[in-house]
């Protein structure tokens, strides 16, 4: 625009001389070169291209840049607590008696009692304490099932027990006292008893058994005597079951399988072992010897 007005004022003032203005050849020149100058000071200029549909654009120093979002906390897990193993208390109990070897598992609900608890056990019963046909037996202990066992049953006591008769040979310990009448006992007394007599493999035992069934009254027991020689000695294994038939004016009850209470005792007869008995060997002795003296001189030959 503003080169447009330069020759546009050249062309007035080159229309003034020729229409005879006032003016001198040296005052032409001048605006010429004015007129010129500034023609060339506006070409040089680069002009900026603008659009009447564009909207002036200012950033302002202040404008901030959006904010990084914060980084998201995973939650936190519910901390497992740790399960405590702790292993089950064993079903079973081992009974060891050192002095005679004899040891057996029983169930760990059922009730154990030795030495005079187990005779007074058996007593209390109302059994016969040891079977054998001479005297010195005792009884090491005795296992009785739990009186809730067979409940509503005339079952009135289950024991397993173990004696031992040092006094006795291996001939005498495959011999039972009982059915044999004691001389004791009358002979019309109420009790019967009959026998029967086998043998029973516990292990690499064999074992001469016997059971007998006795009653009187009300009463009755069936036992079942095991008789095996080891380590001089004669052990007894009893399995007895005792039953009481309620009077009349008592609550009615149903006879114990008696085959399923001897299964149970019988699991604790499978059991047993006996170990062999430890016996010290004599020192060795030194038999004292006379050291030989120096060899005699001969005497000289005449």
């Amino acid at each position: 625009m503003k080169h447009f007005n330069s020759i546009q004022k050249i062309k007035n003032a080159r229309n003034y001389i020729a229409w005879g203005g006032r003016t001198d050849a040296a005052l032409f020149a001048a605006i010429l070169i004015v007129a010129m100058f500034a023609s060339g000071c506006s070409i040089d200029r680069p002009k900026p291209v603008s659009s009447p549909n564009q909207t002036p654009i200012t950033q302002s120093a202040s404008l901030a840049l959006p904010a990084a979002p914060a980084p998201v906390q995973p939650k936190p897990q519910p901390v497992a607590k740790k399960k405590v193993v702790r292993p089950r208390p064993a079903t079973t109990v081992t009974y060891t008696d050192k002095a005679s070897g004899v040891s057996f598992q029983y169930p760990r609900k059922d009730s154990l009692k030795t030495g005079d608890d187990a005779n007074s056990e058996m007593i209390t019963a109302g059994s016969v304490p040891t079977d054998f046909v001479q005297p010195g037996g005792v009884t090491l202990a005795a296992v009785v099932l739990p009186s809730a066992s067979y409940k509503g049953t005339d079952l009135s006591s289950a024991m397993f027990d173990v004696s031992v008769n040092k006094g006795m040979t291996a001939a005498e310990c495959g011999e039972f006292s009982v059915p044999q009448p004691s001389p004791s006992t009358p002979s019309d007394s109420p009790v019967k008893a009959t026998a029967q007599l086998s043998k029973f493999m516990v292990g690499d035992l064999e074992l001469q058994s016997v059971e007998t069934v006795a009653g009187e009254g009300a009463k009755q027991h069936d036992v079942k005597y095991f008789h095996v020689f080891e380590n001089d000695a004669c052990y007894e294994f009893a399995l007895k079951i005792a039953t009481t038939t309620p009077a009349e004016s008592e609550a009615a009850t149903t006879p114990v399988d008696r085959d399923a209470v001897f299964s149970q005792l019988e699991k604790i007869l499978a059991t047993v072992k006996i170990a062999p008995e430890i016996k010290s060997e004599p020192a060795p002795t030194v038999a004292a010897t006379t050291p030989a003296g120096p060899p005699a001189e001969e005497a000289p030959t005449q």
